[in-house]
């Protein structure tokens, strides 16, 4: 009897670890008929470039759209972000790809990101000046965050299709938005944050004030629910129940995870097995059926605010074409290789069933990686491992935040040369065999190992 086989991909860092190659190339690789976006939003970006040069980042349809027949399934509890994906729509069909959408399941349950939320949380965000926590601007965090506080709020992918309802919902998110900026904000202080750097402060917080554009919005993005309307979760787990092979496709890292990442520089979703399994349970694939696979790169990145304690300016030598300095998140920062970050994160997903490198290829532009293998933290104390704090206690996470602030990277092992060495250490942390490597940012470049 043909069977499906469920396998998630998930990071291991901060994010930006080769997601994109990784389920592109497996999509070619195996049978692939589905992939399921299980977390976060439309934050993600998850590069795919092709043998003949046309490149896609992706954040809502799934990495391996640019194959034929492989469909993107946006789980409950993915954030969908509506005229973002049509966005997204037209650029892939400037690429080639003309049913990216005829392709796109949602489940009717996802939540909605709506313009309100976007202009609030960038709201939030300047307000926090100096302590921001790292936003990438998209609205993803404030919707969930708004969802948490007026459940009976909530905008879900099923209400589109009901105007009138959609319509009460809206105004209601943008009411609560406007109440509470217009009580903490002037005019003048969002001007000044307006002219300290950000793209117009001023502009969102008009936005939220906009009386027409709820009904203007609804009609934009209803062409969405035209080519993909809301699908059942019945609907979707006859999907995931097809033979052949499901990639769970996962956003950011679990360095970010919501209540294990270094808050409060985190995301607002989950990046752990037991969120896939959640996620894959409620259209009745078994947890026992899923294999998990750990992502990372051969050497830590980071965008924005947050820790990377072994960050060395130099690095910024290595390209980097995808991934900028500019935008909501701010500077993109490389580190040498770090063990305690790694432990730290192998310890918060447990056991995994592989590992898959990228960016094997940096030891052709570069001679050698510093290796850090323990901390240097006040007053003069050794740290080579991060212990698991009680579950859901963002306290600990922020003081954990607070320790790695002031963390000095030790360099003991002698330096990281190749990439037999890099594979080898590890293989050695991760206690689970390395499955494919990325010598480049091509599926023709992933080799299995």
């Amino acid at each position: 009897m043909p069977t499906t086989r469920h396998v998630s991909l998930l990071g291991l860092g901060f994010g930006d670890c080769g997601k994109g190659v990784f389920t592109d190339a497996l999509c070619r690789r195996w049978p692939v008929h589905t992939v399921v976006r299980f977390n976060g939003g439309a934050q993600a970006g998850h590069n795919v470039v092709l043998a003949d040069g046309r490149h896609h980042t992706f954040c809502q349809f799934a990495a391996g759209t640019f194959l034929p027949g492989v469909a993107t399934v946006l789980a409950y509890p993915v954030v969908v972000h509506p005229s973002a994906l049509l966005v997204e729509h037209r650029r892939l069909r400037a690429l080639g790809v003309d049913d990216a959408l005829a392709r796109l399941r949602i489940d009717s349950r996802c939540r909605i990101d709506t313009p309100f939320h976007q202009a609030a949380g960038r709201l939030r965000e300047w307000r926090r000046g100096n302590g921001a926590h790292g936003s990438c601007g998209v609205g993803v965090g404030e919707t969930v965050r708004h969802a948490l506080r007026f459940p009976e709020q909530v905008l879900r992918y099923a209400d589109l299709a009901r105007p009138a309802l959609a319509m009460r919902k809206l105004a209601a998110i943008r009411g609560q938005a406007c109440a509470e900026f217009d009580r903490f904000d002037t005019v003048e202080a969002l001007a000044g944050a307006s002219a300290s750097g950000h793209d117009d402060a001023l502009a969102e917080y008009r936005l939220l004030h906009d009386e027409r554009l709820a009904e203007q919005w609804l009609c934009q993005v209803s062409p969405l629910l035209e080519q993909s309307p809301p699908a059942s979760p019945a609907t979707i787990a006859e999907r995931l129940d097809q033979p052949g092979s499901v990639l769970y496709e996962g956003a950011q890292g679990v360095l970010l995870d919501e209540w294990r990442g270094f808050h409060p520089h985190t995301t607002w979703s989950r990046i752990h097995p037991r969120a896939v399994a959640a996620v894959a349970a409620a259209y009745g694939v078994a947890r026992r059926s899923i294999e998990h696979f750990g992502i990372l790169r051969t050497y830590p990145t980071r965008h924005g605010q947050g820790p990377l304690p072994t960050f060395d300016p130099a690095l910024d030598a290595l390209p980097e074409p995808h991934n900028g300095n500019d935008g909501w998140q701010g500077r993109f920062r490389r580190g040498h290789p770090d063990a305690v970050l790694l432990r730290y994160a192998l310890a918060a997903v447990g056991p995994l069933d592989g590992v898959l490198i990228s960016h094997l290829d940096v030891f052709e532009k570069i001679d050698a990686l510093r290796w850090c293998d323990a901390y240097r933290l006040e007053p003069n104390e050794r740290c080579d491992t991060l212990p698991l704090g009680p579950a859901r206690d963002l306290a600990y996470q922020s003081r954990l935040t607070r320790r790695l602030l002031t963390a000095k990277p030790h360099y003991e092992s002698p330096p990281v040369s190749s990439a037999d060495d890099f594979i080898a250490r590890v293989a050695a942390l991760a206690k689970c065999p390395p499955r494919f490597g990325a010598f480049g940012p091509t599926a023709a470049s992933v080799t299995a190992l």
